[in-house]
This record gives structure tokens, sequence and C-alpha cells, in this order.
């Protein structure tokens, strides 16, 4: 099954389940689509990180491909979630690449309804979407507002990107037109990115951090990143409050001691309203299991869409408070130390009560605590906090999307 913020590209990732695709086919396919139908935090010019588990070994692999600084500085990133899904899904897929891209080049050239979860994001953001031509056209009426929920959009620029990376990979997008468009685009904005920032490969794959919660082995995203730091201190505090008899009695109150202390630890005393993220997460039928979040480094990143390619660029890193959307971004996949099964699968993103809110359910299931539904989850109390897991017991697995969002969970079996 999938879990995610936005329905169609839940239902997209579910679908390639029912192909046969693996848990990174469905992680590959959902991201994909969202970079279509939920572009103000997963558009192709963002970045992010994923946690593999394979089932065959039992073991556990971090994919690391956030956005980063171009090379002569500037305010736009180095785009990394293109080659970061890639080199998931060429080491962990099952099906043909081109099937993991196709639905969100269908839904690009056809057309969507807007759901609710991107009518929420679109009308938080319509400051920002009214400074672009191409954001405008799409997501705007003819009375200067933000399209409703259920109004039908389509991106003809992005369907042919999508068709260019469909049809070469990654080289359909950092090579050949569309990567000589956004560089000559990022230049004649005084962007900074240029053909060595797209030549130089900005994904990598090593072992996870990894950490011991009660009887739960817990993997997450390694030390140097900010992501890691952040969660490794809020995952650890917690950890010590469970100790306790205090903690462990009244987990709420732990998990908020957790999120002061972590950040105070990282001297963060303000935050934007909204960093531009989201999470997402799949198991297959064999026991693979894949946790993603991914960020545009605010709502719709840096506003400029490239002229031609349908690209939003996220937002420099280094840009004001942009660099520390990557610091929430905490996919985890969580395992029984008895079994290479995994019991939770999932991410949170968009600020520390996201990170709190996967922490608070890793928290329950260390105690042996059953996670059946969504209520069972910490609602983040923050709109663009969210969070969102499959929990699995007994060989049975449940999908959470987020208690206080418009996301879904589907099954493969119910995607044909």
């Amino acid at each position: 099954m999938v879990v995610g913020d936005e329905p169609f590209a839940v239902r997209a990732g579910a679908a390639l389940l029912s192909q046969g695709g693996s848990a990174v086919d469905a992680v590959t396919a959902t991201y994909f689509t969202l970079a279509v139908t939920y572009p103000a935090a997963a558009g192709l010019g963002g970045g992010g990180i994923c946690i593999v588990h394979d089932a065959a070994t039992g073991q556990n692999e971090e994919f690391d491909f956030l956005a980063r600084d171009a090379g002569a500085g500037g305010s736009f990133a180095i785009p990394g979630n293109v080659r970061g899904f890639a080199l998931m899904q060429s080491i962990y897929g099952t099906v043909p690449w081109q099937r993991d891209v196709s639905p969100g080049e269908g839904y690009a050239a056809a057309g969507f309804p807007i759901s609710r979860a991107l009518a929420a994001r679109l009308k938080a953001a319509q400051d920002v979407i009214r400074l672009d031509a191409s954001l405008a056209a799409e997501f705007m009426d003819e009375s200067g507002n933000t399209k409703a929920e259920g109004s039908v959009v389509a991106s003809p620029d992005l369907a042919l990107t999508l068709s260019a990376l469909r049809v070469n990979g990654p080289n359909g997008f950092y090579k050949g037109p569309v990567g000589a468009r956004i560089i000559d685009y990022s230049q004649a904005q005084g962007g900074g990115i240029g053909v060595a920032d797209f030549a130089s490969n900005n994904a990598t794959r090593g072992m996870p951090q990894a950490m011991q919660m009660q009887n739960s082995f817990v993997y997450l995203p390694t030390q140097r990143t900010g992501a890691g730091a952040f969660a490794g201190t809020l995952f650890d505090e917690l950890n010590r409050a469970l100790s306790t008899d205090t903690g462990s009695t009244d987990l709420r109150a732990s998990v908020v001691y957790a999120v002061k202390k972590a950040l105070a630890a990282y001297s963060i005393t303000s935050l934007p309203p909204d960093l531009g993220a989201t999470g997402f997460a799949a198991v297959d039928a064999n026991g693979q299991a894949a946790a993603c979040a991914v960020t545009m480094n605010g709502p719709f990143g840096s506003g400029h869409n490239a002229t031609g390619t349908g690209v939003t660029l996220a937002r420099a890193p280094s840009s004001g408070q942009a660099g520390v959307a990557a610091a929430f971004l905490t996919p985890v996949i969580a395992a029984d130390g008895n079994s290479k099964g995994v019991s939770l699968v999932g991410a949170g993103a968009g600020g520390p009560n996201g990170t709190a809110a996967i922490g608070y359910a890793l928290a329950r299931l260390a105690k042996g605590e059953g996670l059946t539904s969504s209520a069972d989850m910490r609602a983040t109390g923050v709109p663009y906090d969210t969070v969102n897991a499959i929990a699995c017991q007994n060989n049975f697995c449940v999908a959470l999307p987020d208690p206080g969002a418009s996301g879904t969970g589907a099954s493969g079996d119910s995607a044909h």
C-alpha cells in the first residue's frame, strides 16, 4: 500500500503496485505524480531523502538527493529529485522506469481536477503564484484568485519535460533541451545554475542512521544531514523520556518536551508558515518498504518556473530561511528486533511537528501500543507540517494518512 498527502499521486503509486511494481516503484510513481498534482511541495526542481528496506536481506539504505546551492551562488537550487529517484529505482525497481514516470506525464498532458489538498496549498501560496506568469496561468482564474477544488488544470510544458524524462531517464532532465532551457533561464534571472552544476551527480546512497527505541530499531537520515541531526536529537530526547515513569505514561507531553529540546539544541526560534515539503511511503507484497520526504525549500520554491519546461525551481538552501526546510525531512523505517520485517514506514515533513508526529508513532510502537487508524497518530497542529505512515503488525499493514490533512492511503489490490 501507499500513503501520502495528495490522493491522485497516492493512487498512481498504488496502481504501480497492482502492476507488479515494488515499493520503490510505488514511491517513484507517487513522486512524479506529485510533481504535477502537488507542485507546491514536490516539484521537479526540488530535492529530498528516502530510506529503503530490502526485504530479501533485511538491510536498510538511505538515498540523499537534497537540492543544493549552485556553484556560482544565486537564489535557485540545483534540482536533486530526478537523479535521486532514478538512482533508487535503478536498484530496487521491478518494472521499467517509463511506467513510473507515465502517470505524472498523463496528468500534466490531459489535465486533472485540483484536489482538496492542492487547493489548500494554492490558496496559502497565492502571493507566490501571482508573481510567475506560468504558475498564474495554470493555477489562477480571471479574477486573480487561485482556482478552486475541482477545477481542471494542465501543464503541457511539464508534460513534455516528463516525456523527455520517461524516454531518456535523468539525462532527459539534466541534459538536452530541458537542461539547456533551465540553465539559460537561471542565467538570465541571475539564479546561478550553470552547466557544471547539472553535470555533477548530487544523489548519493549509503547506510542510514540507526537507533534503538525499546525493542524496535529505527532507521533515519544520517547525522551528516540537517534532517538526521535534528531527528536524531528529537528521537534521542524522546527515548530518554520513555525510560522514565512520567514519560512512558504521558507520551504526548514527552513529545512536546523532546521537540523543545531539539529546537533549542539547534537555536531554531522561528520558522516560515510553509516550508514547501511533503512525505510519503509504500510497502509492497514482498516486504520491501520505502519512505521519502521532499521539499522545494518554500511553497513553490523560488516561485520561478523555467520558461518552456514547466519546472518550478527550488529556492537555494542558503537563501534566507530556505535551508531549514531540509532539516525537517524525516523519512523513517522501524523494524522489530526479532524479525526482518518492518513495523512502521513513514515520513514527517514540513516542520518540527512533522518530525515529532512520526516520533510519536515510533514511540507508541516501541511501547507495544497498536496503530490501527489515523486517529492513533498525533496530529501536527500546523497546516503544512505533515505525517504519513504505514504500520505493520502480525503480517497486517494499515495506511495512516495525516489525521489533520487531506491525504489518503491506497492498496495495490484496490488500484486496478
